[in-house]
């Protein structure tokens, strides 16, 4: 019971916390709503199972055996959060009339699930939750698939609808628009630099 309690707040913990997963989908529900980022947020949520049944199949052995494997996917993990993090900055800072360019970022279900494989923050995540909970049988897979579904999913939307609700505020408000647009670019660096350190 111990290790799902632990298991359980570690996921918790780390999917209402701030990183590329939330702020890519604050700011799809913040451009287009909250009904057009659901696709998203079944991407990142069906992104955590494909990492959860990769890391099962051999994944977490392979990364242990393997450190420069680990510390490579982490640095080019790290690098397309920083180039995603670096547009947005650039796209909300260059000085032109009308509304702001958006660069592209991961969209629909089809890009978030593959942005999971991209993002050290889940391989860090899947791989840690696995250690704390290890399966055994087929039950502790089905209660950590549960898991990876129950617990992001509320906490995803709940980001979305406070990208959705911001997004109205901001829509009067350029200047501000472009300062959101600045501190989640940052932020997204931030987590690259974090997640390389």
């Amino acid at each position: 019971m111990e290790q799902l309690l632990a298991a359980a707040g570690l996921l918790g913990v780390a999917a209402i916390t701030p990183g590329p997963n939330n702020l890519v989908i604050l700011h799809a529900a913040g451009t287009a709503g909250v009904r057009r980022a659901l696709p998203m947020i079944a991407g990142v949520v069906l992104g955590g199972l494909l990492l959860l049944a990769v890391t099962a199949l051999g994944a977490a052995a392979v990364f242990a055996a393997l450190p420069p494997l680990r510390r490579w996917t982490a640095v080019a993990g790290a690098l397309y959060l920083a180039w995603l993090g670096a547009s947005l900055c650039v796209a909300a800072l260059s000085p032109r009339p009308g509304p702001t360019p958006t660069p592209r970022l991961p969209a629909g279900a089809l890009g978030l699930i593959g942005f999971q494989f991209l993002n050290p923050k889940s391989w860090l995540l899947v791989l840690t939750v696995f250690a704390a909970m290890p399966a055994t049988a087929a039950h502790d897979y089905l209660l950590l698939s549960a898991m990876f579904v129950l617990i992001p999913a509320p906490c995803l939307l709940l980001w979305a609808t406070l990208g959705a609700s911001l997004a109205r505020w901001l829509a009067r408000r350029p200047a501000a628009r472009r300062g959101v647009d600045v501190a989640s670019g940052a932020l997204l660096l931030a987590c690259a630099l974090l997640l390389l350190i």
